[in-house]
């Protein structure tokens, strides 16, 4: 049974870091591709980045230079370093992983996905 857990989600100030990590079970997460998403309260679901099998990543536009995407494939673990945190990044993040994803950041390219870890970043 394909299982993912967020977590490292909390409450930080503007300027702040977190790092909220996925544990995946019941697949290796190695031969799949790994992404989060966000979504803020009356938003769509986002895409915020993505690492592909081979470790190549993606980032959406809003997050460059600004978090990092990262897997360690021994721990069957995604990562996402999230560094000078805005307001605007508050939202409920979310783990997906698939097989193969065409659009990376695509939320209807994932099957699997967690349930999410609360990101709330306050003035």
């Amino acid at each position: 049974q394909v299982q993912l857990v967020e977590s490292g989600g909390g409450s930080v100030q503007a300027g702040g870091s977190l790092r909220l990590s996925c544990v995946a079970s019941g697949f290796f997460a190695t031969n799949y591709d790994m992404a989060w998403f966000r979504q803020a309260p009356g938003k769509e679901r986002e895409g915020v980045a993505a690492i592909e099998s081979d470790g190549t990543s993606s980032l959406a536009d809003s997050v460059k230079g600004r978090f990092t995407i990262s897997r360690d494939n021994a721990k069957n673990t995604l990562y996402l370093q999230m560094n000078s945190l805005k307001l605007d990044d508050t939202a409920m993040y979310y783990c997906a992983a698939d097989f193969w994803a065409k659009w990376l950041l695509d939320k209807d390219e994932y099957n699997y996905w967690g349930q999410g870890t609360q990101v709330t970043v306050s003035s």
